[in-house]
């Protein structure tokens, strides 16, 4: 890569890899729903200008309907699970079984159209990962009780499930205008919920989950958009998605430093299984180098 490439893949490990620790913070004081409406509100005002300055907004609203299963499945839906479960889970365990969604990306694949087969590897893949992500939520499961492992197993699902509804649907739609319509739409959901309660929380949040509100819609949403698509027009999309296997170990680093929270042996473990079982899994065979040229013939 470039040497803009690496700086823009460290920037996305990073700016990806403090949510989890962001959420925890603001939390303690903001309720799911209205955090969610003020990462998705803040966001969209940040990337609509962008939007319709590249004149993006328009065709993005086009395909309304996937336009608004994306926004449900990729933004809603999991941001308001991650931030339920956040309020009984560690920053760090979240980020480590975030690390499963390319396992079970490579899983709904499978039902797409020109699926790769699955080969040895990739089922071999699929085990370890798995493994890995059993043993993590099987050491954990007692502390923490069943509702916020079954709220993080559906942020999973649904992060691995929304790249396929790009992929299938909103393809040849501009990514800004995605972006920003989809942050749009997410904040349309959650106001009627969170706007009444807004005067009230703006009296009593204190400024450190303030701050941390505000850094997940400033650094990691509108921020993060526009270093991702970068990263993408650098670098390309292949590339681009190996971030997702050292976000996992941001937020672990972040969690042990800055909330104290207790990294063990059996959390490297758990998280070597599940990157290793991501990458087997995830893999694809390098393309077969072209045949060579016939020699020109000379004539006669």
């Amino acid at each position: 890569m470039s040497r803009r490439g690496w700086v823009l893949f460290g920037a996305m490990c990073v700016v990806w890899g403090i949510p989890y620790l962001l959420i925890k913070v603001a939390v303690r004081e903001i309720g799911p729903a209205e955090l969610v409406f003020l990462r998705t509100a803040l966001g969209a005002v940040l990337l609509l200008p962008v939007a319709l300055a590249r004149r993006e907004l328009r065709a993005s609203l086009r395909p309304w309907l996937p336009l608004l299963v994306y926004t449900v499945v990729e933004i809603g839906l999991p941001w308001l699970l991650l931030s339920d479960a956040e309020r009984r889970v560690d920053s760090s365990f979240t980020g480590l079984v975030i690390a499963g969604v390319p396992l079970v990306a490579a899983v709904i694949a499978r039902f797409g159209k020109g699926a790769e087969r699955l080969t040895a590897a990739r089922v071999g893949g699929l085990l370890v990962g798995f493994a890995g992500v059993a043993l993590l939520l099987g050491f954990h499961a007692a502390g923490t009780g069943a509702v916020p492992l079954l709220e993080l197993g559906g942020v999973v699902v649904c992060y691995a499930a929304g790249p396929l509804i790009i992929e299938r649907w909103l393809s040849d739609v501009p990514r800004y205008g995605v972006a920003a319509a989809s942050l749009v739409a997410g904040a349309l959901m959650f106001a009627p919920v969170a706007v009444p309660s807004l005067p009230a929380l703006a009296r009593h949040v204190s400024l450190r989950p303030a701050l941390a509100a505000l850094a997940l819609a400033v650094i990691c949403t509108a921020l993060a958009f526009v270093l991702f698509f970068a990263l993408v027009a650098e670098v390309g999309g292949v590339r681009a998605t190996v971030i997702t296997f050292v976000n996992p170990a941001v937020a672990v680093v972040l969690g042990a430093l800055v909330l104290g929270e207790r990294v063990t042996v059996l959390t490297g473990v758990a998280f070597a299984l599940i990157l290793a079982g991501s990458v087997l899994a995830t893999r694809r065979r390098p393309a077969p180098d072209p045949e060579p040229s016939p020699e020109p013939v000379a004539a006669a």
